[in-house]
């Protein structure tokens, strides 16, 4: 056991406190998370040391799920037990979960405010926001010629054969490759940091694995059944954080006919304004879906598989890291994970929004702010939204 371990439980209630302030502001996205939860129990409280931290990062990224929920998680459950796993997640989460479920209600009493300019300004912010994740992950994800020509061709399968079923045996297939191609090499011979043994790990994974095949049995669509389903789907099969929710959500949401593709994205330029997970987007969906039971019942089930994964992974990550096999499939997801988002960056993203020179002129100004100008996500999409009331 490591000295942080042998620490006494951090209360519950502090544990909230501490990551109720980062849940109202923490904003920037998963990156921008990380930081501050350095910043915050690495720097300034030292409930961790550097090396514990960046192994609870490495895991997490290896995870499906939101990734910073998950190391905040990781961080709570490490101090204050199963207890302070809530209160972690539920003080990050909260801040940005409820707004989100009240832009819902706003755009279920006020429909025709779902039709304004600036949705379409909103629009065209997800465009640069989703484009400039793209460009970011694919030099950090696909940093050799395979992995690239791996991440063109899932965006190729998925944009010819657009089904949700496909985005899984891609990723799948993508993970063979990987293997194959031995893109991790050797051993690791770092010491290993997070000495937590979590109890019956095998049990949150039979959890997690029940789950998700309920998710996939048929209920009426449009009930809370296939709210929780949909949502848990999305948590538990996506790998690479918020960004790449987007495709599979919007498979289920917009596809499906329950959500016009103007409402969602609208939902999804909204979360990237706020503090807090990206996942909180789920408020929004299922919120306009059900009301205040379908934000709660949406929002618990994308962040239950993560983190039934996060006490199922942590005795699983010794083995994971001693594998040079197992770390090359994940980067051959990972890879895929790329393709996944370049295909959702053209359908729905491009397809719904960009109708001519207008449109192109904007996102690449917006492009600029964000690649270029560094300007914060947060603070540029309500500037896309007023623009979007100006120009149209």
């Amino acid at each position: 056991m490591t000295a942080t371990d042998q620490t006494e439980p951090v209360p519950g209630w502090q544990i909230f406190k501490i990551f109720l302030r980062l849940g109202l502001t923490s904003f920037g996205g998963p990156a921008a998370h990380l930081g501050f939860f350095y910043d915050e129990f690495v720097t300034r409280r030292k409930w961790l040391s550097a090396e514990t931290f960046g192994e609870i990062v490495a895991l997490c990224q290896l995870l499906p799920g939101p990734a910073s929920s998950q190391v905040g998680l990781t961080i709570g459950l490490l101090r204050g037990r199963y207890r302070g796993a809530f209160a972690a997640w539920l003080g990050f989460t909260l801040p940005s979960a409820l707004l989100m479920t009240f832009f819902a209600f706003g755009l279920t009493l006020w429909p025709e405010a779902g039709s304004g300019g600036w949705v379409h300004g909103l629009k065209l912010f997800v465009v640069a926001v989703v484009a400039h994740a793209v460009w970011q992950m694919g030099q950090v994800l696909c940093p050799d010629r395979s992995r690239f020509v791996i991440a063109l061709l899932v965006a190729s399968v998925l944009l010819w054969v657009g089904v949700a079923w496909m985005q899984i045996l891609a990723l799948a297939l993508a993970a063979v490759v990987g293997a194959g191609l031995n893109f991790s090499s050797g051993k690791a011979t770092e010491p290993m940091t997070v000495a937590l043994h979590v109890r019956k790990p095998w049990i949150y994974a039979g959890l997690f694995a029940g789950l998700l095949v309920l998710s996939l049995m048929p209920v009426q669509t449009g009930s809370l059944a296939w709210v929780g389903a949909e949502l848990y789907r999305a948590g538990a099969l996506v790998f690479g954080g918020g960004h790449v929710v987007l495709p599979w959500l919007q498979e289920g949401f917009v596809e499906s006919g329950q959500m016009t593709a103007d409402t969602f994205l609208a939902g999804y330029g909204a979360a990237q304004a706020l503090p807090g997970p990206l996942f909180t987007f789920s408020a929004f969906l299922g919120g306009i879906e059900m009301g205040v039971s379908g934000a709660m019942i949406a929002v618990l089930a994308v962040f239950l598989p993560g983190t039934l994964l996060v006490f199922a992974g942590l005795p699983l990550w010794r083995w994971i890291r001693e594998h040079a096999k197992a770390r090359s499939a994940l980067a051959g997801v990972n890879a895929g994970v790329v393709g996944l988002l370049l295909a959702a960056l053209y359908d729905p993203v491009w397809t719904s929004a960009v109708h001519g020179s207008t449109d192109l002129a904007i996102i690449l100004v917006l492009w600029l702010a964000l690649a270029v100008l560094r300007w914060p996500v947060w603070g540029l999409a309500p500037v896309s939204a007023i623009l979007g009331i100006i120009i149209f």
